[in-house]
């Protein structure tokens, strides 16, 4: 992972728990999760503002294989993620977080 992003604690716990769920469902699944996430935030650390805007200055970039978003702010210090959504679930809980 890039050293210009970081997760709050809530968004990494939900990033652990989706690769506890994978790996519980399929032996190998959680690391191909973890291995699409990589792959994500590598696309959003090269060209931040290219993904959908969800609010003044928090954007979802969508991963390809799984049903999940990574819900970020671009700051002065790096990229934030605030939170792991799955896309199936109610899409705006993340929006009280800082």
């Amino acid at each position: 992972m890039s050293p210009n992003v970081r997760f709050l604690a809530v968004a990494e716990a939900e990033y652990r728990d989706a690769i506890d769920y994978y790996n519980a469902e399929v032996l190998g699944l959680g690391d191909d999760f973890r291995e699409e996430v990589a792959a994500a935030l590598q696309r959003i650390s090269d060209f931040p503002d290219a993904w959908q805007k969800l609010s003044a200055r928090t954007r979802r970039c969508r991963l390809n294989r799984f049903p999940y978003g990574l819900v970020y702010q671009q700051r002065p210090e790096g990229i934030l993620v605030v939170a792991v959504m799955h896309l199936k679930r109610e899409p705006g809980y993340w929006s009280k977080r800082p």
